[in-house]
């Protein structure tokens, strides 16, 4: 899972039948309709298909509707683990309405804020947990971090994530974007060299790079 795009509305979305991306994160907030993305889903026949969604009760009902045999997983934005139980739950009653195994579907906690990276080591150990993304964007808003050329005031945070994760044997965590139209290998090569193994992409030439330089040796 070297390369994950991001996919903020299908209805702007052309065929991604030729996409080189390990796997596709679908927003289902917003105006989204959630019937729409999960037939989306279904159409787009892919190993690796994800939705993106905030854990609020509008979230929950539109997961209902897009849990399938399509769905590999959810990313969600949490603070806690008990937030991620309470999906967890959700999900489980989804599985079973889908008449899929309960516990098939992955998630994938967005950490945004100071409290999430806190609590990364027990967000790590929730149900179904299977590897941590940093935000890093909102992040950095909330700490008033201004990063520079050298990103290292996103170390200590950055470091956290990758040794919650090894410590819940998660898979390596992702990485967030770099800002659309730069060169995203530098930052990916030090993201790499964090424990990284994998980071949001907004378009098809991030995903080129980060199989590039996420890819095993």
């Amino acid at each position: 899972m070297r390369s994950w795009l991001y996919i903020p509305d299908i209805r702007n979305v052309g065929s991604i039948g030729t996409s080189e991306a390990d796997a596709l994160v679908v927003d289902l907030g917003g105006a989204a309709d959630p019937a729409a993305v999960g037939g989306w889903i279904v159409d787009a026949a892919r190993e690796a298909v994800w939705v993106r969604l905030d854990a609020t009760e509008r979230g929950r009902q539109a997961l209902r509707v897009v849990v399938s045999p399509a769905l590999t997983g959810v990313c969600v934005a949490a603070e806690s683990a008990s937030e991620i139980a309470a999906l967890s739950a959700v999900i489980a009653e989804a599985e079973e309405a889908a008449r899929l195994p309960v516990g098939r579907i992955a998630v994938v906690p967005r950490l945004a804020t100071a409290a999430a990276v806190l609590q990364a080591a027990e967000i790590a150990r929730a149900p179904r947990v299977a590897r941590l993304q940093l935000a890093e964007g909102p992040l950095a808003r909330q700490l008033l971090v201004e990063p520079g050329d050298d990103e290292r005031e996103l170390l200590w945070a950055r470091s956290m994530v990758v040794m919650a994760g090894a410590a819940a044997r998660l898979a390596p965590p992702i990485a967030a974007a770099c800002p659309p139209g730069t060169d995203c290998e530098p930052s990916g090569v030090v993201l790499r060299r964090l424990g990284f193994r994998g980071r949001t992409c907004l378009d098809e030439n991030q995903v080129r790079t980060a199989n590039k330089v996420f890819a095993t040796p």
